[in-house]
């Protein structure tokens, strides 16, 4: 037998969360070690799986298939195509930066009313949640899918209730009760769309008699499975519900701002450009591949949601206040970008948004990351706290202005290769959606801009004038966030070669073509 690289990827995480969870008390600083070495093999694996994985080859590659509740047709099914490999290798990426950014962030507080954390469990967590999303991306057993797409609430639950933010460390109560209404805000929308989803899913077994992504999918391109319309479209929308709340989409986006706002500057990151990902990237495996017709039928209400969520959130992150709940709102406005792009029903549109959801993950990592190493120095969220940090700490501001930039997607940065894309693709059929959407790129120039000047420019005030600039292992995180800003800024083909194979499948899913331009090209 093959090795089995897919089940290696996720269940080393998960081994490691165990064991990091099982270092004595005392030695926290061998558990941050054991987490970050984990991590580290991991992205090692997941960079194996990138060099055996054939854009050119079969649409579901590295596949392993074992029997598991044979009873109900319940099997153990692992594949990757171009999208699952793409989202399985930022996954592993972002998660070693993501845990030596929060290094410090569960280390015992002096502040005498809080009692000591357990550093151990907030790493442990991190892990757990990587080794349940990875699975996520490589589950082609809708069953098993649903899993972990719900079982990664639970960690995700405790690492924003229970590790706040270091900025709310002198205020206990309030910050605790914060928390608490953050944590289960999260929990209750996404297992209500969870449970609507299991809903859907047992329906779609009743129909269709097994689990199984390509034997349903295979079924439905051959004419043997034919599923009513009305049902067809009742269980598209109990799968696109618990997507579009994980995504999210509006109006079910409300969590969010909570959650990151409460949650550490790496847990944040954590939600937003690795969790999330999981309702877009199944969006595109699932609700097209398992329901083509219904998907067409919803397209024109969800690309209206889109562009309000563009919009909407792009004109609240203007308005806020708080520089954690201004990226969130920003998020919101970006994942509308992100399922425009897929609903858009173009190559361009859905290879756009694939490479947004890998380009997105990196700009806000680096934006957020940099922001929590800024709040950690002052001790506030506020924007207004802030003011001529660039002169103390020009490293830092430097940095921050960078995933700014990517952020309002800056040509030659990566995002806006993604962007460009996803509107082309919109365009094409959508022109009036398409027109509207660009409004958002307007409002991203200006919360961004706002932003940056607030905090990083004018006359230095009194609380930041002593603050340090980067360290070397705030450099490490985000150095390399930045290369990885520029590079596929300049040269995105490494990313678009893998996922375009599968976007073709994904549209022939679909039986979609891309619309012919009304001008022909010249000869």
């Amino acid at each position: 037998m093959s090795f089995p690289l897919l089940t290696a990827t996720a269940a080393l995480p998960a081994i490691g969360a165990i064991a990091t969870a099982a270092v004595p008390a005392a030695q926290r600083t061998a558990a941050k070690w054991l987490a970050l070495l984990v991590s580290v093999a991991t992205l090692a694996l997941a960079i194996a799986v990138l060099v055996r994985f054939d854009p050119d080859g079969a649409r579901y590659q590295l596949t392993e298939s074992h029997a598991w509740i044979a009873d109900f047709g319940v099997r153990y099914e692992l594949g990757v195509d171009g999208i699952g490999v793409a989202l399985l290798a930022l996954t592993a990426l972002l998660i070693p930066f993501i845990i030596l950014a929060g290094w410090h962030d569960a280390d015992p507080l002096e502040t005498g009313s809080r009692r000591w954390r357990p550093t151990q469990g907030f790493f442990a967590l991190i892990l757990a949640v990587e080794a349940m999303v990875i699975i996520s991306f490589e589950a082609t057993d809708v069953f098993l899918f649903y899993i972990f797409f719900e079982a990664m609430l639970i960690p995700m639950y405790f690492l924003i209730g229970g590790f706040g933010d270091r900025a709310h460390a002198g205020s206990d109560e309030k910050a605790a009760a914060q928390r608490s209404y953050a944590a289960v805000k999260f929990l209750l929308y996404n297992l209500v769309g969870g449970l609507i989803m299991l809903a859907a899913v047992i329906g779609l077994y009743v129909v269709a008699g097994n689990f199984s992504l390509q034997e349903i999918a295979a079924a439905r391109a051959n004419g043997t499975l034919d599923m009513a319309t009305n049902t067809e479209r009742w269980l598209f929308l109990g799968f696109f519900f618990a997507f579009a709340v994980k995504a999210p989409l509006w109006p079910l986006h409300t969590w969010l701002p909570n959650a990151m706002g409460e949650a550490t500057a790496p847990v944040a990151v954590l939600i937003t450009a690795v969790v999330d990902k999981v309702g877009t990237f199944a969006m595109l495996r699932f609700c097209l591949q398992l329901f083509p017709e219904a998907s067409k039928w919803a397209t024109p209400a969800i690309m209206v949601l889109a562009v309000i969520s563009i919009i909407y959130g792009a004109l609240l992150a203007v308005g806020q206040r708080d520089i954690k709940r201004l990226v969130a709102y920003a998020s919101i406005s970006h994942f509308g970008f992100i399922i425009m792009g897929i609903f858009a029903m173009t190559s361009q549109g859905q290879s756009g948004a694939t490479l947004y959801m890998v380009n997105h993950g990196i700009s806000t990592a680096a934006l957020m990351l940099v922001a929590g190493f800024l709040i950690s120095r002052r001790g506030s969220r506020l924007i207004s706290d802030y003011g001529g940090v660039q002169k103390v700490a020009p490293v830092l501001a430097g940095t921050f202005l960078i995933g700014g930039l990517a952020t309002l997607s800056l040509p030659g940065l990566a995002p806006f290769v993604s962007e460009f894309l996803v509107l082309v693709g919109t365009f094409a059929r959508y022109p009036v959606i398409g027109i509207i959407a660009t409004f958002g790129i307007v409002l991203a120039a200006l919360y961004t801009l706002v932003l940056y000047q607030r905090t990083m420019t004018g006359p230095v005030k009194p609380e930041v004038s002593a603050m340090p600039d980067l360290r070397a292992r705030e450099l490490l995180v985000v150095a390399p966030l930045v290369v990885l800003l520029i590079f596929l800024g300049v040269y995105p083909k490494p990313v678009t070669d893998i996922v375009n194979p599968a976007v073709k499948s994904t549209m022939s899913d679909v039986h979609k073509k891309d619309p012919k331009p009304e001008v022909e090209a010249a000869k």
